[in-house]
């Protein structure tokens, strides 16, 4: 990534660091925690586990892109303080799905759950969700944009919880097949929706700076939260092509067969139109066997290769994997191309948006 953009990641860092930092002191419990009287050591248990995982690293794009958005509509760095509320919530997650399918590692390093229990990665993860609305209490705007982020935040944190429950339920019942709609439906709401709110966020933000008489008669919002969305759904379905072909960077490659995930893949595997009832039910009962063997035995399993090999002969992989890259090159015009945003910043959105794919 170009100087452009890491330039901006340092500066995201340093707003992240500034709601959860390495040794809080007694500003920032008073601030999070008005009305106790705590030592940093009190919180350890609630902090470390965040700060863990978020000092692991992280593509931190989410963040990026609202600060690209803000940007780009003439709001300069005001999405800087409200960062923490995209940001914190996708770690949150990452903690509770880690736990909820029992990965061994992320980010390479061992699970969260694994290194400080079940208990403390509930609770630290939920921890994460509401922190930074402390952030949106400090932010220096007016009320009515406080109130527009916050019901921004509950309306994607319910969003999110959604496709997570979809996410479970697929994987819970080896004989449930979704159709390739409410695949594209979880990952709208899964990952999807944090993308979109990172873009309405970047927008909020740049309001406040221009003031609300600007925005008479609508803005550029739904297009870039629209186009935000295919971002996230378009990285999902990337994401989940290499976890069971060339593997993810801090994953074990083929965790999504241990936990019998119904990818895209998978389901354009499953679902071939073009297959006669007796090939339908062969490649359903070599997925059911290979799942099975992962569950019991691990990634390293021969099934979860005889399961990759599957899918790649079939052409599935490339297929879902053009699907995602197309979502995302419509994202990239759709940046390029909204007249409502500055040229430079624009074009700065769309070659983010291009490398991600």
């Amino acid at each position: 990534m170009d100087r452009e953009y890491t330039r901006r990641i340092e500066t995201i860092e340093a707003a992240l660091e500034k709601y959860l930092p390495p040794l809080p002191g007694q500003d920032w419990l008073a601030g999070i925690f008005p009305g106790l009287d705590l030592n940093g050591g009190l919180c350890e248990d609630l902090l470390a586990p965040g700060r863990d995982l978020l000092c692991r690293g992280g593509k931190r794009w989410r963040p990026l892109l609202s600060l690209l958005v803000c940007q780009a509509l003439g709001g300069g760095e005001a999405a800087l303080p409200l960062l923490p509320l995209v940001e914190f919530p996708h770690n949150a997650s990452l903690i509770h799905d880690d736990l909820e399918d029992q990965s061994e590692e992320r980010r390479g390093s061992p699970a969260v759950h694994l290194l400080y229990g079940n208990d403390t990665a509930v609770n630290s993860g939920s921890f994460l969700y509401f922190l930074p609305l402390a952030a949106l209490e400090n932010w220096e705007a007016g009320d009515k944009a406080k109130t527009r982020v916050w019901k921004l935040w509950g309306e994607h944190m319910r969003r999110l919880h959604l496709g997570q429950s979809l996410d479970i339920a697929w994987h819970r019942d080896p004989a449930l097949v979704p159709s390739r709609e409410a695949y594209m439906l979880m990952c709208r709401l899964k990952t999807g929706c944090l993308a979109r709110f990172a873009a309405l966020l970047g927008v909020e933000a740049a309001r406040s700076v221009r003031g609300e008489a600007e925005q008479a008669g609508g803005g550029p919002g739904g297009a870039l939260g629209e186009a935000a969305e295919k971002i996230g759904v378009g990285f999902q379905i990337l994401d989940d092509v290499k976890n069971v072909s060339a593997g993810t960077p801090g994953k074990k490659r083929g965790d999504d067969v241990v936990e019998g995930k119904k990818s895209l893949p998978v389901i354009l595997f499953l679902r071939d139109q073009i297959l006669s009832p007796r090939e339908r039910e062969g490649r359903s009962a070599l997925i059911r066997r290979c799942f099975e063997a992962a569950r019991k035995g691990g990634a390293g399993v021969p099934e979860v290769e005889e399961c990759t090999g599957a899918l790649a002969r079939a052409g599935v992989l490339e297929a879902a994997a053009e699907q995602g890259r197309v979502l995302i090159r419509e994202a990239a015009e759709t940046f390029a191309s909204l007249p409502a945003l500055d040229p430079e910043a624009g074009g700065l959105l769309a070659r983010f948006a291009e490398l991600l794919s």
